[in-house]
């Protein structure tokens, strides 16, 4: 039973790690590369991470300047940001693109605290998910009778110490992050 509570550990790493890379992609009101690295650009007819083909700076904190290895992929790059939910404007001078961050409205600033909380949310549907199935193995093995009815409710125990551990971690990065968007 305890194999099968630890056997999640790493889908629950998974989900953390998928809710912060989807906040580094929240604009901030300061550059950053992880604004625009995964961005999903158009390369030789794949679809590949804007990092995989091109060089990401931020010379200071209201600038990204996206160098491309080769000059071919300028406008698929800006068409890619064009396309995106970033609301910014890129700036094509034919060898790179510049992208100048506006700081935030107040406005802006709720409207990035809604997708936090909506992201937030999908990280513990999917905490919540893996418990669910741990929880539908641990009563399956009891039915089996591989384990007895203390045991099954000690493994609940178990399980849920684990997810409330994960959610506390999805709770402090939501926080921090909502303290970033709304100071000005």
């Amino acid at each position: 039973m305890e194999e099968t509570i630890q056997k999640i550990k790493p889908n629950l790493e998974k989900s953390v790690e998928k809710l912060k890379q989807e906040l580094a992609g929240l604009r901030i009101g300061r550059a950053t590369g992880a604004l625009v690295e995964n961005l999903i650009v158009d390369y030789y007819g794949t679809k590949s991470p804007l990092k995989q083909m091109a060089a990401i700076n931020t010379p200071d904190s209201r600038t990204i300047i996206i160098e491309p290895w080769t000059q071919d992929h300028l406008v698929n790059i800006e068409k890619a940001i064009n396309n995106s939910d970033l609301g910014l404007n890129p700036s094509n001078d034919g060898k790179v693109i510049r992208l100048i961050i506006p700081p935030l409205t107040e406005e802006r600033r709720q409207e990035l605290v809604k997708i936090l909380h909506q992201k937030t949310e999908e990280a513990r549907i999917s905490i919540r998910n893996l418990r669910e199935e741990v929880w539908e193995e641990i009563q399956n093995l009891e039915k089996d009778g591989k384990i007895s009815e203390d045991d099954k409710f000690c493994g609940k125990d178990d399980l849920q110490k684990l997810i409330n551990e994960y959610n506390e971690k999805v709770k402090e990065i939501s926080e921090q992050k909502e303290k970033e968007i709304m100071t000005v």
